[in-house]
């Protein structure tokens, strides 16, 4: 059974850091496209970044853009968000999901309809 954990939610003050992990359990990442998504409090779900496992393109939204890094750990299996520069609008649940079949070659999908399992998110509060 395919499983997707992630870690690293927390509280930070404006100006922070914090890094997200995103591990598979079940299968590999191979050939998989990782995305990052978060949703604020009354507000949709949205697409913060991506990478493609095999060629380790990325795609990130504007509003996090130079701040927030999406990266891979082959050996460990996991993929990472990497935030700085936090600013409190960046407060959400943050959600990693996986579309563990992206052809070589496809352009990575900001569409939360594209990726198939998900985790149950993480909390991230950013003070002012």
């Amino acid at each position: 059974q395919v499983q997707l954990v992630e870690s690293g939610g927390g509280l930070v003050q404006a100006g922070g850091s914090l890094r997200l992990s995103c591990a598979a359990s079940g299968r590999t990442f191979s050939s998989s496209a990782v995305g990052w998504f978060r949703q604020a409090p009354d507000k949709e779900r949205e697409f913060v970044a991506a990478i493609s496992w095999n060629t380790g393109s990325t795609s990130y939204a504007n509003s996090v853009k130079g701040r927030f890094a999406i990266s891979r750990d082959n050996a460990k299996n996991t993929v990472y968000l990497q935030m700085n520069s936090l600013k409190p609008e960046d407060t959400a649940v943050y959600y990693c999901a996986a579309d563990f079949f992206f052809p070589l070659g496809s352009s990575l999908a900001t569409g939360r309809n594209e990726y198939d399992y998900w985790t149950q998110g993480t909390q991230v509060t950013v003070s002012s």
